[in-house]
Parts: structure tokens; sequence; C-alpha cells
């Protein structure tokens, strides 16, 4: 009779999910399966160095093209309203772990292919440090504590303030201090970051001078439902807004309260922003929601958002909330303005068609919160001053989304978007209809 054959895993019964941050993932779980059933990739993602396994190096990288199409971007008065823009970026990493003290590094190299208007430091950069920090993990008692110093991707919540800007050609990483203590279902973390400045050589990234996060964020998760609290100090010494360009010294307080019941989740977000705008002093505030029913293959969301403005640029007091370091992708794929002064409303549904194949219908309305601001991009640019409009609708937006995942190594991309001015838009300036495309195909290992 033959011997049995052991199994063999493939890349689709991966035991480890693969994630934007590539230093949450745990590869030493291949430690517990027998070597003869692993196919040859697992000796990238878990190679033992000592015979009890706990000096183990793992690997991979991710390799991403996208293009973003712009006919009309800013409502046609942008620097190349209409414009090609092809990114390639390249990030392998390697995480080195012996006992408590672990080791993590990742580069990247990011190139505009072809790009109209003028490359920023979200768009270029040379062969560069993404990420590289060192950690020690100190156990007390039922508590872990890491320790972790260097450059890294951070990820707060749900990204509304602190994110990692994947969705742009170059993510925002920090240098700085990060320290995550874990206690049963409580985790408290302490930062202490600055943000990287990105430049278009090689080698030469470098924190910045006049920016910085401190905080501390709080997480408790129960089995289906979590909630944070956090405090979170940020100082920008040229800050610019609708009243003008000072230093900013900025405390945000939020607390996020999220989970799922049966067919329902939520996602439901407030912050309340003190502080000081040079000699001003800030009151500012913003409510963010996400709520979802699944009825599979569907699935039906809501999104609401508001973010206070100022209400007079001329009076003392700033009242624009500041996201600080939102995620790339905050009103959908892809969006000329930012979460500052805003009111948003963005219903959508999802339907899983099969096959690791997902499409996605939205439409956002867009307000302004004060009529005493303007309306912002993303990076917290002015694009539109109020210019004593009165008008309240800033316009509306459509937009459809095919994704595709055939694998847990490969990933498909296309959107097209659709944004129709309102009367604010049309009061302040040109007023195109922009139309935006987005293609992307993902390799991740």
């Amino acid at each position: 009779m033959p011997a049995e054959q052991p199994t063999v895993m493939r890349a689709q019964d991966m035991p480890v999910k693969q994630t934007l941050l590539r230093h949450d993932e745990d590869w030493s779980v291949l430690r517990n399966y027998d070597p003869a059933t692993l196919p040859n990739w697992a000796a990238l993602k878990y190679q033992p160095l000592s015979v009890d396994g706990d000096i183990w190096v793992s690997t991979g990288v991710e390799a991403r093209l996208r293009y973003e199409g712009y006919h009309d971007n800013w409502w046609g008065s942008g620097e190349a309203p209409n414009d090609d823009r092809l990114w390639l970026r390249l990030m392998p990493h390697m995480d080195v772990h012996a006992g408590p003290v672990r080791a993590f590094a990742q580069g990247i190299v990011g190139v505009p292919l072809n790009m109209e208007a003028a490359p920023g430091p979200a768009d270029e950069t040379g062969i560069d440090l993404l990420q590289g920090f060192g950690e020690v993990t100190l156990p007390i008692g039922s508590a872990s504590i890491r320790l972790r110093g260097g450059r890294e991707l951070v990820s707060l919540g749900t990204e509304r303030l602190v994110g990692t800007r994947y969705g742009p050609n170059i993510p925002q990483p920090f240098d700085g201090a990060h320290i995550i203590g874990d206690v049963g279902p409580l985790r408290v973390q302490l930062l202490s970051l600055r943000p990287v400045s990105t430049g278009p050589d090689s080698f030469d990234d470098r924190s910045s001078d006049t920016v910085s996060l401190k905080g501390a964020y709080v997480t408790y998760q129960w089995p289906n439902v979590g909630l944070d609290a956090y405090l979170l100090d940020y100082r920008n010494d040229a800050a610019q807004f609708n009243q003008g360009v000072a230093a900013e010294h900025r405390r945000t307080y939020g607390v996020r309260f999220f989970g799922n019941a049966d067919h329902l989740s939520w996602n439901w977000e407030a912050m309340l922003q003190d502080g000081r705008f040079g000699q001003s002093d800030i009151a500012a505030w913003m409510i963010g929601t996400e709520t979802s029913y699944n009825l599979a293959p569907l699935t039906f969301r809501l999104r609401a958002n508001i973010a206070s403005g100022d209400r007079n640029p001329n009076d003392p007091e700033l009242q624009t909330f500041d996201p600080m370091f939102p995620m790339g992708k905050y009103y959908g794929e892809l969006s000329p303005i930012g979460p500052y002064n805003m009111i948003n409303l963005h219903p959508g549904v999802d339907v899983d068609v099969g096959h690791g194949v997902t499409l996605g219908f939205a439409a956002m309305a867009y307000w302004r919160q004060s009529l005493g601001d303007g309306v912002y991009g993303m990076p917290g640019n002015l694009i539109r001053a109020s210019d004593d409009s009165t008008a309240r609708f800033v316009g509306h937006q459509e937009e459809v989304v095919l994704r595709w995942q055939p694998s847990p190594l490969h990933s498909f991309l296309a959107s097209y978007s659709v944004f129709t001015p309102g009367n604010f838009i049309g009061q302040t300036g040109p007023a195109e209809t922009i139309h935006m495309v987005g293609i992307e195909a993902m390799f991740r290992f």
C-alpha cells in the first residue's frame, strides 16, 4: 500500500492574514506545522535560526502599480486640471525576532512614471527607509509591554486622525517612540512621534522639524464591542487655515464606540479640540459615523461626518477642525476634498459577486459646516477660500468601485468617480465637473 502523501500548503491556505502594517504579521505560527507539509515559499515567511525556533526571520515584499486620471481636477482650477498619474512603488521588508527582542525594516522606492503636476511628498521618493525600528517585549505578570523605537507606520482606530496614508504612492511614516501595553482586553498606547518628511531622492527622508505628535490611546475590547478613548497633542509651527498662517498647538480628546451584532456593525467617533493658533484660542470638534447592515451578498452602509469650520476669519478664535494625519482615502477611493469644515453624507452598497469580486456603489454629498470658512484638500491645503460666499453646498459625488482578490497574494481595483460642483464652488472660481479614474494592481507576499 503506497505511503500517504503529506498535505501541501498552498498560497491560498496562508495561516496569517497579510495586512497593510506588515509588522503586525506573526509568521511564527508556521513552527506548529510539519516542515514536510510546507511549500518552498514558507521558508521566506518563517526561517528558524535556532533549534528551539525562538530566533527566526521573516521576509516579504509588496509591489503596486496604480493609475489615476483626473479631468478638470479641483473643478478646473488645479495646477494640472487634466492629469494622468502612473505610480509604481516597491516595498520589501524583513522581520527578525530573537526571543523578546525584535528588529523590523521595510524599504521603499516610489516613482511617478507619468504625471503632469509637479510630484509632491506623497508621489515620489528614491530608495529609502519606510520603516525601521527595534522592539523589546517585557512580560509583567499577565501583561505584556512592547517598547518600540525608530521609524514606523502608525494606525490609530480607523485612521480618522492618525493613519498610514496608504492610498497615495508614498505612505506616511513617523520617527520616535511607541509603547504598547496589553493586559487581557485592554490595550494602552503611548506615543511621541514626528512625521517623516519625504524627499524625492534616495536616503533623504528626515523627521519633520516643525510638526510633532504625542499622546495616549486606550482600547478596551469586549467580544463584539469595543471602546477607544484618547488624548493627542499636536504641534505644527506653520499651520495654514482660511484665517491665516501661524504656529498651531492643538489637543484632541476623543472616544470611539465600535462593534457588531447580528447583521449590524457600527463605528462611531466624537472628538473635541482645544489649544492655540498663534495668539488665538482653538475650539473645534468632529463627529464621524459609519453604520453597516449585511444581508449577504449585499452590505448597506451609511457614513455621516461633520467637522467644524471657522465661524469668522477676522475674529481671534479658530474653530476649524484639524484631522492631522488622516487616512488617504477618507471620502472614498478618490475625492478632491478633506475633512475640514465639512458636512458629509455618504450612503453606499457593496455587492459580493463571488470568486473574490466585490462591486461597490456610493453617493456622497458635501456642505460647508461654517460659512466663514473655506474648503480644504486632504493634506490640509486651502483649495477655496470662503470669499464671503453665503452658499453652503459644495457638491455631490458618485462613485463605483470594482475589487477583485483572486488570491491572498494578488488584488486588483478599478474605480470611477464624478464630482459635480455646488453653489459654493460656482461662486468662488471655476466650477467644472471632475471625473476621476483609478486602476490598481498589487502583489503582496
